[in-house]
């Protein structure tokens, strides 16, 4: 039985909402420690500190063939509390590594559990956002955003207080663990029936295993397109997730208390995410697409370009800051209007639809540790932050002329979102 007939649905919007913000909490609370383990690792050499980061999407891509399979034939109701669950332990268990093996080998982990996270709860939004009739996708990762921000700022927290990553992560892990307990009954169950349903009537596989070959037979175009614009977005999401703390740390000097990089670009996220449903109404999609590319282009130059022009250190920080905002405000909405394209214009199910979109984009987010690793050896992590600056151009150029981002949209005044 759907939990749809049996709890209003703005409980149930809640309850997801809930889930990705326990998801953005999780993440922040790793990338917000990742100077600490840098120092406790001795991992001085750029190159050799993103091959360890790279051990995350490393674990992504593993996951990519289990997330969509695994989604679609157990359903991502059960799939969201056994991924969020063995996000927060792998994050638990990264605050007990102690050699840089471990580390890796759990970070691998880490990016197994946070790719069949992002399958399976962005699988449970599109299916509110069918019984809402209507795009509110962004507020889910508004909510992921949110969980970012009391990452973020917990973090911050615990490093001027002097805590080990090890209570930090144990503490996250009970928040997290509630959560679910809270929002579990208010799952939905839909996605299993979808895909047999579409397999049965359109494709005529019943006998094979829930959207299994469909991972592997050739994408509809339209998620050629859209997943080429996610995997320039993951790279810069990578690039501030990753880099950002020691950006702020090796580049701009400043000390532990001033060190709001990250703080202040997940802030800008997760205001972004709120406000995107309001920019559909006024603009549309493609221009707030288009909008998003040119901010990231702008953030990242003004950070690389002017940031170290200023001698007080307070202007390198209001300088850096303003650049990082830039960069939060337009990455903001770019991910979840490729999902809001995928429900409005995919036929593919879902899930599936969602796992080749993943698999597109997350090329993105294996490239950009080495990428910026071995740009900032050669060169200086400048130079890596204007290069990827450059992509945010080149997402203004193909949402400009690619077809996949021609959608039928009304403007105006926008409507209150309920």
């Amino acid at each position: 039985m759907n939990n749809q007939f049996t709890h209003p649905k703005e409980r149930i919007r809640f309850a997801i909402l809930t889930f990705f913000f326990a998801q953005g909490l999780c993440m922040a609370s790793w990338a917000s420690r990742i100077p600490d383990f840098k120092d406790v690792f001795a991992a001085n050499y750029a190159f050799y500190w993103g091959l360890i980061l790279f051990m995350i999407p490393v674990g992504k891509f593993v996951a990519i063939p289990l997330a969509g399979y695994l989604v679609s034939k157990l359903g991502s109701r059960s799939m969201v509390q056994v991924s969020i669950l063995g996000y927060a332990s792998s994050l638990l268990c990264i605050g007990l590594a102690h050699e840089v093996y471990l580390l890796g080998f759990l970070l691998f982990c880490f990016g197994v559990f946070w790719n069949l996270c992002d399958i399976s709860f962005n699988t449970q939004g599109i299916e509110v956002e069918r019984l809402y009739g209507k795009t509110i996708m962004a507020t889910f990762h508004g909510g992921w955003s949110l969980g970012a921000c009391a990452g973020a700022l917990i973090g911050f927290v615990m490093i001027l207080a002097g805590v080990s990553p090890i209570w930090h992560y144990t503490l996250i892990f009970i928040v997290i663990f509630i959560i679910v307990l809270s929002g579990r009954n208010y799952l939905q169950e839909s996605a299993p029936q979808q895909v047999e349903v579409f397999e049965t009537k359109e494709r005529s596989m019943a006998k094979a295993p829930n959207g299994f070959r469909l991972l592997f037979q050739k994408p509809e175009m339209l998620l050629l397109q859209l997943g080429l614009v996610g995997l320039f977005a993951l790279i810069v999401e990578s690039a501030m997730f990753d880099w950002s703390a020691v950006y702020f740390e090796s580049v701009v000097h400043v000390p532990k208390s001033l060190q709001i990089g990250f703080l202040v670009f997940m802030i800008m996220m997760a205001t972004g995410r709120f406000l995107t449903n309001y920019a559909y109404q006024l603009w549309g999609k493609k221009k707030v697409l288009q909008l998003a590319g040119s901010f990231i282009c702008i953030g990242f130059f003004i950070s690389a370009l002017l940031g170290g022009v200023f001698e007080s250190m307070a202007m390198k920080v209001i300088i850096n800051s303003l650049g990082f905002m830039l960069v939060g405000l337009g990455i903001s909405c770019i991910v979840p209007t490729l999902y809001s394209f995928v429900g409005a214009k995919s036929k593919t199910p879902v899930s599936i639809a969602l796992t080749i979109l993943s698999s597109i984009s997350f090329i993105g987010s294996l490239i950009a540790p080495l990428l910026i690793g071995a740009i900032s050896q050669a060169f200086d992590i400048r130079i890596a932050y204007m290069i990827i600056g450059i992509l945010g151009g080149c997402i203004v150029l193909i949402v400009s002329f690619s077809s996949a981002f021609d959608i039928q949209e009304s403007t105006g005044k926008p409507e209150q979102d309920k």
